[in-house]
C-alpha cells in the first residue's frame, strides 16, 4: 500500500510540475513552471514548502516553546509542567503526548548513542528516573515505546513484539498513575493492533476508554484502525465503527467526521479517477466532515486532522473552491493524514495545494475571492 501512495505521489508530482490553469472557466491546463498564467499559492499568503511543519496537524505555540526548550536544554521539567497543566480528558493532552514521544523518538534515530557518546532523548529517561510518579512522563515514555515498535521493528518479529509488550506495561504503569487518564488507554489501542488483541480484549480496553472521554476524537481515530480490512477487522466492522461514532456525536463533535476516515482507510489500491471521489459514499461523508468543521469550537485541535483529509477528498473529487477554504485554516502545518503517509509530507501537501489554486483559478477564483 505504502508503495502505491508513493507512486499516486509522484503522478501528481508530475502534473505540479507542468500544472497550471488556462483561464477557461471549468479547465484546469498545463503549462511550463514560471509561466504567466502559473498559479502561485503565495499569492494566497500561503507558506513555502519549505517553511510547512511537519510535526503537528496545526498550531499549537505552548507545545512548540516547550518543545524547543525542552530539545535545546535536554531539561524535561517544561514538558512535565505543560502536560500537568493540559486537562487530561480534552484532545490536546493526547497529541501534546503524541508529540512529546515523537521528539524524543526522532532524537534517538538521530543520535542513537555509542562510545562516548549520549543517545538522543536522553531528557525523557532522566524524567522517568527522577519522577517515576508522574503520570505525564509515564504517558510520554509508553507512547515512545509504541512509536519506536513502529518505527524501528517489522510487525510480527519477536523484536517487535518485545518492544510492544513493554509499550504495554508501560501503559498499565500510566494508567495506575492517573485512574482518570484516557490518554495510557488511547495509547494501548495501538499496542492492541499490534500484538493483535482478540476483539473480546479490544472490547474490554475500548469500554474503559468509553468511560473516561466518551467522545474522545484522537481515541476513535486510533480504534478506528484496529477495525480496518488491513488489520483485524474488515471494510463493514470499520464503517459501521465509524458510523456508529458519527450517530452519537454531540453537537459541535467532530466525531461526524468519522465516516470520512473509514473511506479513506479502505479506498481503491488505484484511483486517479475523480469520478470515484464524487460517488454517493465519498460525497456523503464528504459533507459529513464538512458540517462536523463547521459546528465544531474554533479551538478544537482535532478540526485540523479533518480539514486535512477535507483537502485531500476536496481536490480529487474537483471542489477546487471548496478545498482552498480547508487550506485557509491549515496552512502551515502538515503532520496529519494523509501526508504523513508520505516520506515527504510538506512536499505531498504541497501537491494538493498547488492543484487546489491551479483549479481554483481555473474556474474564475482569485486570491480577492477567497474568504479569510
Amino acid at each position: 500500500m505504502e508503495i502505491l501512495w508513493v507512486l499516486m505521489a509522484l503522478v501528481m508530482l508530475g502534473f505540479v510540475l507542468l500544472q497550471i490553469s488556462r483561464r477557461r472557466r471549468g479547465a484546469v491546463g498545463l503549462v511550463e513552471p514560471g509561466h504567466p498564467d502559473a498559479a502561485d499559492p503565495a499569492n494566497y499568503g500561503f507558506a513555502r514548502e519549505e517553511e510547512l511543519d511537519v510535526r503537528m496537524p496545526g498550531p499549537d505555540q505552548d507545545l512548540l516553546d516547550v518543545l524547543d526548550l525542552v530539545q535545546r536544554t535536554q531539561d524535561y521539567r517544561g514538558a512535565q509542567q505543560l502536560l500537568a497543566g493540559t486537562e487530561a480528558e480534552g484532545e490536546r493532552r493526547w497529541q501534546r503526548v503524541q508529540a512529546f514521544a515523537g521528539a524524543a523518538s526522532l532524537e534517538l534515530r538521530q543520535r542513537p548513542g555509542g562510545v562516548g557518546e549520549t543517545p538522543g532523548g536522553q531528557w525523557l529517561r532522566v524524567w522517568r528516573a527522577e519522577a517515576p510518579k508522574d503520570a505525564g512522563g509515564a504517558a510520554v515514555q509508553a507512547e515512545f515505546l509504541v512509536q519506536q515498535a513502529w518505527r524501528t521493528a517489522t510487525p510480527g518479529t519477536d523484536e517487535f513484539r518485545i518492544i510492544m509488550e513493554e509499550a504495554k506495561a508501560a501503559c498499565g504503569t500510566a494508567a495506575l498513575l492517573a485512574p482518570g487518564d484516557p490518554v495510557p488507554y488511547i495509547v494501548e489501542l495501538s499496542v492492541a493492533r499490534g500484538l493483535g488483541y482478540s476483539r473480546e480484549e479490544f472490547e474490554q480496553l475500548w469500554l474503559k476508554i468509553l468511560d473516561r472521554a466518551p467522545h474522545h476524537m484522537g481515541a476513535h481515530l486510533a480504534a478506528l484502525q484496529y477495525w480496518c480490512e488491513k488489520w483485524h477487522g474488515s471494510r463493514e466492522l470499520a464503517y459501521s465503527f465509524a458510523e456508529a461514532a458519527a450517530a452519537r456525536a454531540p453537537r459541535g463533535s467532530l466525531l461526524a467526521a468519522m465516516p470520512l476516515f473509514a473511506v479513506f482507510e479502505h479506498l481503491p489500491e488505484v484511483n486517479l479517477v475523480s469520478g470515484f471521489y464524487q460517488s454517493g459514499v465519498v460525497t456523503k461523508a464528504v459533507h459529513g466532515a464538512l458540517h462536523a468543521v463547521h459546528s465544531a469550537a474554533p479551538d478544537d485541535p482535532t478540526q485540523a486532522h479533518v480539514r486535512h483529509l477535507l483537502v485531500f477528498f476536496l481536490v480529487r473529487g474537483e471542489r477546487w473552491a471548496e478545498a482552498m477554504n480547508q487550506l485557509i485554516f491549515i496552512d502551515g502545518h502538515v503532520g496529519a493524514l494523509p501526508w504523513t503517509l508520505s516520506a515527504d509530507p510538506a512536499a505531498e501537501f504541497a501537491v494538493y495545494r498547488a492543484l487546489a489554486v491551479a483549479g481554483y483559478e481555473a474556474n474564475g477564483g482569485s486570491p480577492a475571492t477567497l474568504p479569510h
